[in-house]
């Protein structure tokens, strides 16, 4: 496929990397030529110093020749401009970034008018994470799945006092016909290997069999519908990402404080929320923290603009015990510090936008279905092609990398929970299991224009 990119930023050159692994031709846009030619050593694509808002630039690469359009500019009506321009010089598939909390409202009047076939919204992606876990968590979520022959399950592992201490290869001696795909341990998102031992306060994601997931899930969860008792929220810094939580929040009948050191941005708060307590200060003031009773919260978010700042302050929290703790982390380099903190869940707003894109991208030919794993992971379900490198491979040749899993396999009446020797068949329902900082090998091992088998990692 052949795909153009506007805009270089962190979002557009994620996106870029993920998709080199599926031989496809890419094109990136950007006016910042020393940008642009460290993306050409570094990626095998072609790259255009210019402003892609004027439409003779889109007439020069020949859009209308093109599968798909990203823009990715740090300006929203760039990006609506850009998308709806390249639809309209026949570019077959557009998708724009568009962060503003005044589209919000009308996303699909946008979308409508100006021919735009998909938006993403990061911050709005980061809320929308943050909010299934709080209100959400330890759920059953049965269905994903379109054979409905195999769901999944996430439970404390203490909620089964069998599996504290037990080695994953041991695991099918408490539960059978089910694996566990991911283990939550302090916050970071784990793919068990044959050497991963359970930890007594590991948050389990365990694939199997639809009764006997149904039966477990009856086992670990209570049965009153509703798995949190959460009331009390404090949200640590007051841009889109608390503004579109905050909002959620409030609609769950959560009470809501909000720290904001910036007095203009507090009144625009005041202004676009309704039940939310606004407070003027610095969220890193201890004394503060203490005058509003952080405490007693259930929850605590730091999703600040600065990686350390949350980091700090999710620290903080932490040690204050409260129970539920999450930070925006856009760095992966913080990926080993964050697992001995102890924080309860990060999230990155790039690999999460990433991941919707490509999965848009991939369209319902290869994905057929796909859910985020506490923003980190994410489990996809594909129909496989005779042409992906994984048909007709036992499993232990196809060298996946450490943060990918094959999870299962339905196959014409039957379910497979898939060992080493197992061989995917052409038509087969796979589910895979991948760390975001995987996508790009999942690129790889979906890609559909190559006999070749699954590449190393380089």
């Amino acid at each position: 496929m052949k795909i153009a990119i506007i805009g270089a930023g962190k979002l557009g050159r994620n996106v870029a990397d993920a998709l080199l692994g599926g031989n496809h031709s890419l094109t990136i846009i950007d006016n910042n030529d020393e940008v642009l030619e460290k993306l050409a050593y570094q990626m095998d694509v072609m790259t255009v110093n210019n402003n892609a808002k004027d439409i003779r630039v889109l007439k020069q690469i020949d859009i209308n020749t093109f599968d798909y359009l990203l823009a990715s500019t740090g300006n929203d009506e760039q990006n609506i401009l850009i998308s709806s321009f390249a639809k309209k010089l026949g570019c077959s598939k557009v998708i724009a970034i568009v962060r503003d909390p005044e589209h919000m409202n009308q996303l699909e009047f946008i979308k409508e008018t100006m021919n735009i076939d998909f938006i993403v919204n990061p911050d709005l992606s980061i809320a929308l994470e943050t909010y299934k876990y709080l209100v959400e968590k330890y759920t059953l979520s049965n269905g994903i799945f379109t054979s409905r022959k195999v769901s999944f399950v996430e439970f404390a592992a203490k909620r089964i006092k069998a599996l504290i201490g037990l080695p994953i290869p041991e695991f099918n001696t408490v539960l059978s016909n089910m694996i566990v795909v991911a283990i939550s341990r302090y916050g970071k998102v784990i793919i068990p290997h044959g050497d991963t031992t359970i930890h007594k306060d590991d948050i389990l994601y365990v694939v199997g069999l639809t009764d006997p997931i149904l039966e477990l899930n009856d086992k670990v969860h209570d049965q009153t519908g509703k798995y949190t008792n959460i009331q009390k929220v404090m949200i640590m810094g007051g841009g889109k990402v608390g503004l579109y939580l905050a909002n959620k929040l409030e609609e769950y009948g959560v009470a809501v404080k909000i720290i904001e050191r910036n007095i203009e941005r507090c009144y625009y708060l005041s202004a676009h929320l309704r039940d939310a307590m606004i407070l003027n200060g610095d969220a890193t003031d201890l004394n503060l923290l203490e005058e509003e009773n952080l405490d007693m919260m259930d929850a605590v978010i730091a999703c600040t603009g600065y990686d350390e700042e949350n980091l700090l302050l999710a620290l903080t929290a932490k040690k204050r015990g409260i129970e539920d703790v999450i930070a925006k982390v856009s760095r992966p380099s913080y990926s080993d510090l964050i697992e001995t903190m102890g924080v309860d869940m990060t999230l990155n707003p790039i690999d999460i936008s990433a991941s919707n894109i490509l999965r848009f991208i991939q369209g319902s030919k290869r994905v057929i279905s796909s859910v985020l794993v506490q923003g980190q992971a994410e489990i996809i379900e594909i129909i496989a092609d005779p042409h992906m490198p994984l048909v007709n491979r036992e499993l232990f040749s196809l060298t996946l990398p450490a943060g990918m899993i094959i999870a299962a396999i339905h196959r014409g009446s039957e379910a497979i929970i898939p060992n080493g020797e197992t061989v995917i068949k052409e038509g087969d329902r796979v589910i895979i299991l991948s760390l975001l900082s995987e996508i790009k090998n999942i690129e790889k091992l979906i890609r559909t224009n190559s006999r070749l088998g699954f590449p190393n990692k380089r």
